[in-house]
């Protein structure tokens, strides 16, 4: 037996690959394993929430040990990670980065591999496969910080969406909607609203038929049903569900205090002066808050004039006389 496997005896695992590769002081990593047994925190917690290693080198060691790849996140695409798959709450709490879903398996970030009740909680609260994926401390700290950026990005950038600061928020019980109107640029322009009117006008653009604001117990849904199809385009925060349900209630004329029987109205939209959408809405109570499900109608259509009801010039002519 070697000297050195000799001074190390009573080491093992992370504490003993950073000894090795000369990333930990024996007497640190004998101390270190001691305390995390007295904490009852995994050694490779402690070493991170104690700075006694680099933070890039604890992660390489844990992944050399336990075989789990080691990843850098500076080269994603923050505003696509599947984060409405996870709790926002489970994330600040485990600190875990949802990376990527393949089929029914969801790869989460972490620094510690070890932390089953994290990975546990994760898989319990989506419903899918956890595979855990080594970031080290510092990047994960970024990567979660860039995470958060992106998601509020989603609901706070809607002043420059193209084509809102004309949009204009009529009483659907006012043919020309005049004398309710409120303009979305105008001094209730608050991220809600803006996202809010961003939502109606990209179902507009995109052809849906429906839209429908979900509420869960830890996520909020946005589903279009385009082709007959519902497809998920917006995933915001769970905790703006109900400032979500009383802006679109405002919007068609709803009582905003009843939450808990099923209402019905209407969103007139004015586009242009020529171009109006309707909205028939319909309000459902759920366990988590109030489903909202929203009928686009074309209200311009149902305004043709002659000339666009196809008919020949002599028929049109017949019908006029």
């Amino acid at each position: 037996m070697s000297s050195t496997s000799r001074n190390l005896a009573g080491l093992s695992g992370v504490a003993r690959r950073l000894v090795l590769d000369g990333d930990l002081s024996e007497e640190d990593a004998r101390r270190a394993v001691e305390a995390s047994a007295k904490q009852r925190v995994s050694i490779i917690s402690y070493l991170v929430e104690n700075a006694l290693s680099k933070p890039s080198s604890v992660a390489r060691a844990a992944s050399l040990e336990f075989g789990v790849p080691l990843f850098d996140p500076s080269g994603l695409d923050f505003a696509q990670l599947p984060a409405r798959l996870v709790d926002e709450r489970l994330i600040e709490k485990h600190r875990a980065l949802p990376i990527f879903k393949r089929g029914n398996r969801l790869f989460v970030g972490v620094t510690d591999p070890t932390n089953d009740r994290a990975l546990e909680e994760i898989k319990f609260q989506s419903k899918m496969l956890v595979e855990p994926i080594l970031i080290d401390e510092d990047s994960l700290t970024r990567a979660l910080e860039q995470m958060q950026a992106a998601t509020s990005t989603e609901i706070e950038g809607m002043d420059d969406a193209e084509g809102l600061e004309d949009l204009d928020v009529g009483d659907a019980g006012d043919d020309e909607g005049a004398g309710g109107g409120v303009d979305a640029s105008g001094a209730d322009d608050t991220p809600v609203v803006r996202f809010v009117n961003k939502v109606l006008v990209d179902a507009i653009k995109r052809g849906a038929s429906d839209i429908h604001f979900e509420p869960y117990e830890s996520n909020y849904r946005v589903r279009f049903r385009m082709d007959g199809i519902l497809r998920a385009v917006a995933g915001p925060p769970v905790k703006l569900s109900a400032r979500i349900s009383s802006r679109l209630k405002v919007m068609s004329g709803l009582d905003i205090a009843e939450r808990r029987v099923p209402q019905d109205g209407r969103i007139k939209l004015n586009l242009s002066k020529t171009k109006s959408m309707d909205f028939r809405v319909s309000t459902c109570p759920t366990l988590f808050g109030e489903k909202i499900v929203l009928r686009l109608l074309d209200g311009s259509a149902a305004k043709l004039g002659i000339d666009k009801l196809g008919y020949e010039d002599g028929q049109k002519q017949l019908y006029i006389d």
